[in-house]
């Protein structure tokens, strides 16, 4: 797969510690907004594996308050579990990991550190802009708090690479305990293998690439959990493991508030390393077993579509870099200022169009996603957001079918939404509130632009024509 060498910033496997130095111009932000919380796994992952029934000594959860687990025979069992996953996975252990068993207050504060530690407060406001733009959360979202709530209530452990530490939180049921031990501790082997604070940092400029090697990480952890329940029976043996798996999670999940109330794009957000990327895994042990896995270490998969789709992974097969030239006609548009570029990716458009319309559009569309670029502006003074986006698809049908999907979408964005007399079935121009908007299909590819003033219509449409 071309580029497939690339670094890549795995996703729900731990923070780094590294503080990251602003700049004036605009970086890569991700729409992933879960993957700087790495290597967290939900408590409903484990706690919903015990009604799969996939071992016959699996029994059903009894509840945290009776099951208080105690540090040292904890801390003691982790040296064992370390031992198994590295004889499962084929990862030799080469050095000692940190462990510690931490309260509810003690990982709270450990991701608010985390946070502050990793963004700046102008960083943080950049992919708040960038959500608000897209208009996937509303103006007063708060994006700190929101992800330190959530992974409080969602995390059972995690493994922080710069410490070389492994948390697991007090309050695990004792029947849970094993199984969260063996997710934490294969982050601690992939990280002494081939060091995750590289292998996250390597794609923070591209967030598909990011959310691709997040599910690489996570997958992984998640898949040999239940190779470690499973015994002698091999996960690759299974009939497709991430169908089973999905609606495991997703029914487990929806016991907790938090995740419960967050928007559907973060909700698909955080659980796709785990269920597309176990299921990822699977399709690799089904090609060669644990040790062909360290290929997706040394050569990462670049795009959330190879996620979704692992024969382009496996099969080597190329996809397109979509460019899109930074300087537009909004840059003369006093006021605004270009805060982010960066492309959303299958997974990106899976959760634009998954919240905006349905998750069967939404797959059904981003199956044939190609390639994509964007540009968000921003006019503090005014709260308002605007967007340039070029997408490509693997048809001109595929295209179609994307612009009308997206005709739609922005009716429900923009209620107020009136299309300009010069629209046609594959050329739309309309008027909001916050500007207009500007879309075309041009053969295989879809362009637009939002929030753009009215007397910068006729210079958007030349624009997007004759982008090559």
């Amino acid at each position: 797969m071309k580029n497939r060498d690339m670094g890549i910033n795995s996703g729900l496997t731990s923070t780094s510690n590294i503080a990251r130095k602003h700049t004036e111009r605009p970086r890569a932000h991700r729409l992933r907004w879960a993957s700087f919380v790495m290597a967290f796994i939900a408590l409903a992952l484990v706690s919903g594996t015990t009604r799969v029934q996939f071992a016959s000594d699996q029994t059903h959860p009894q509840s945290a308050e009776a099951q208080k687990p105690a540090d040292s025979p904890l801390l003691a069992q982790a040296d064992e579990v370390l031992q198994e996953m590295s004889k499962l996975t084929g990862l030799p252990i080469k050095g000692p990991v940190n462990k510690k068993v931490a309260s509810r207050e003690e990982i709270r504060e450990l991701l608010l550190h985390n946070l502050h530690t990793d963004y700046t407060p102008k960083e943080i406001h950049v992919q708040e802009a960038s959500l608000r733009a897209f208009g996937l959360v509303s103006k007063d979202f708060d994006l700190g708090s929101f992800l330190v709530s959530f992974y409080t209530e969602q995390a059972a452990g995690f493994y922080d690479p710069p410490t070389k530490t492994m948390y697991i939180a007090d309050w695990i049921p004792a029947d849970m305990q094993r199984m969260v031990l063996a997710h934490e501790l294969t982050h601690a082997l992939q990280d002494q293998n081939f060091n995750l604070d590289q292998y996250m940092k390597a794609a923070k400029k591209d967030s598909d690439a990011e959310a691709a090697r997040q599910a690489v990480v996570e997958g992984y952890a998640t898949a040999a959990m239940f190779q470690s329940v499973l015994g002698e029976t091999s996960l690759s043996s299974l009939p497709n493991f991430s169908a089973v798996l999905s609606p495991l999670i997703q029914k487990s999940m929806s016991e907790f508030p938090v995740f419960s109330k967050a928007p559907f794009f973060f909700r698909l957000q955080a659980l796709f390393p785990y269920i597309q990327g176990a299921g990822f895994i699977e399709k690799g042990l089904i090609r060669g077993g644990w040790k062909s896995l360290n290929e997706l270490f040394t050569s990462p998969p670049t795009s959330t579509k190879a996620i979704y789709q692992p024969e382009i992974y496996f099969n080597h097969t190329p996809l397109p870099v979509i460019h899109l030239p930074r300087k537009t006609p909004l840059d003369s548009v006093r006021g605004l200022k270009l805060v982010d570029e960066d492309l959303m990716g299958e997974l990106g458009f899976n959760e634009l169009l998954g919240q905006f319309l349905s998750e069967d559009k939404a797959t059904a569309d981003c199956a044939n996603w190609m390639g994509d670029r964007y540009l968000v502006y921003e006019d503090p003074a005014k709260q308002s957001y605007a967007l340039v986006v070029r997408t490509r698809w693997a048809n001109a049908d595929a295209a179609l079918a994307f612009f009308r999907d997206y005709h739609e979408l922005l009716t429900r964005k923009y209620p107020e939404l009136s299309p300009d007399a010069r629209s046609t079935g594959e050329r739309f121009i309309g008027r909001t509130a916050s500007g207009d908007v500007v879309m075309l299909r041009a053969g295989d590819e879809v362009r637009w632009a939002e929030g753009v003033p009215a007397n910068k219509v006729d210079t958007m449409q030349k624009w997007l024509d004759d982008l090559h």
